[in-house]
């Protein structure tokens, strides 16, 4: 789909569904109208596809816009995949603000994008961690019309986010999940003329906010999706049943200041102890000073006769060999038992996202098969 025809109002006032990618044509109900739905992966590896109605999607394109100081004479970049809710998000943002709209519409690389953005003045864009690394490492200043960078789809190591702003690029962390129409947190403006920090992240004002009693995440607020079709074995749509959505992460709340802290479900027990894969990932990615891009290391739990899980890095077979074992070595080095690591496992060819998010699932079983072997 040409992504400038969400844009376009005959799109946003047609109450037939639409979804990207989906195998044969949607079924007849009428929970579906004057939706568009997203496909997501689900826990039992049925299709599962979240439905956001059209008004929820103008919602949090309207509060990303405000946000944002978004006006009609600004213009909106998008060089994400438009079939994923943040590169939706894109384009329902520049139809809200009725501004300008250019997509990159390539494949992706530092110097042509930077160029691309001069060349059309685009004053706002969305990208992921994996892209603002490349902008860094390829030294590129950004141009003069770049106002704002919205960086979701993962964590923004401090030091790439630091560096990104020294060279002038005005990323801001954001914090989002499909079931939200996009974002939930994102950082303030004036932010950019400070040195990054990844949290915390202000909710949007329209989203309420509180902790669970599983601790974790809850949300409600006019963005929220309405329900999740499924097929099993027939199409079935599932309504939300709760005006509250409980997620699966966990936050921090101060004075609606939101600060990750991972999945619940991540979570695996080491000799006894809770831990957090994902945060060890984030900790030697940020220790590695932008040697290592987010996305391409991923720490695996797998099943230990005696330590019950055993911590396994999968690396990108691109970083450097020598570095990562080095990196790996001073971890152990500095860490108890129960958070040391066995010697990496390097994947030539590393399962990631269009969005440059590793594919966990893949990767844990081919992990499995490589143990096993």
């Amino acid at each position: 789909m040409d992504a400038a025809l969400l844009t376009e109002a005959d799109f946003w006032t047609d109450p037939a569904p639409w979804a990207f990618g989906f195998d044969g044509s949607l079924p007849n109900l009428p929970e579906l109208r004057h939706h568009v739905l997203f496909e997501t992966s689900g826990s039992t590896g049925r299709p599962k596809w979240i439905a956001l109605s059209k008004s929820a999607l103008l919602a949090s394109a309207a509060a990303v816009n405000q946000h944002l100081a978004v006006r009609e004479t600004s213009r909106w970049g998008l060089a994400l995949p438009v079939h994923h809710v943040g590169g939706f998000g894109v384009a329902a943002r520049a139809h809200a603000a009725a501004c300008g709209f250019h997509e990159f519409g390539q494949r992706w690389d530092a110097w042509k994008f930077q160029q691309w953005l001069g060349e059309n003045d685009v004053s706002h864009t969305s990208l992921v961690p994996t892209q603002v690394h490349d902008l860094v490492a390829a030294d590129l200043p950004p141009p003069s019309s770049l106002r704002a960078i919205v960086v979701g789809g993962g964590h923004l190591p401090v030091a790439t986010g630091r560096a990104a702003r020294k060279l002038g690029w005005p990323v801001l962390a954001s914090y989002g999940m499909t079931e939200a129409g996009s974002q939930i947190a994102t950082q303030p403006l004036d932010a950019i003329q400070h040195p990054y920090h990844p949290a915390p992240i202000p909710l949007l004002p329209i989203w309420q906010a509180e902790i669970s009693v599983r601790e974790t995440l809850r949300i409600s607020g006019p963005a929220l999706f309405s329900g999740v079709l499924i097929q099993d074995p027939s199409w079935t749509f599932i309504p939300r049943p709760s005006p509250w959505h409980d997620t699966d992460d966990r936050v921090r709340l101060e004075n609606d200041q939101l600060t990750p802290l991972g999945r619940a479900d991540s979570r695996v027990k080491v000799l006894g102890e809770l831990i957090d894969p994902e945060a060890i990932e984030r900790d030697l990615i940020q220790n590695s000073n932008g040697a290592i891009a987010p996305g391409r290391l991923v720490i695996v739990a797998v099943p230990d006769d005696r330590m019950e899980h055993a911590l396994v890095p999968v690396v990108d077979a691109a970083i450097d060999s020598p570095f990562i074992h080095s990196i790996l070595a001073d971890h152990n080095a500095n860490s108890p038992g129960f958070l040391r690591l066995r010697p990496a496992v390097v994947l030539a060819d590393f399962p990631r996202s269009p969005l440059g998010k590793p594919l966990r699932g893949e990767i844990a079983a081919i992990l499995s098969h490589h143990e096993n072997s």
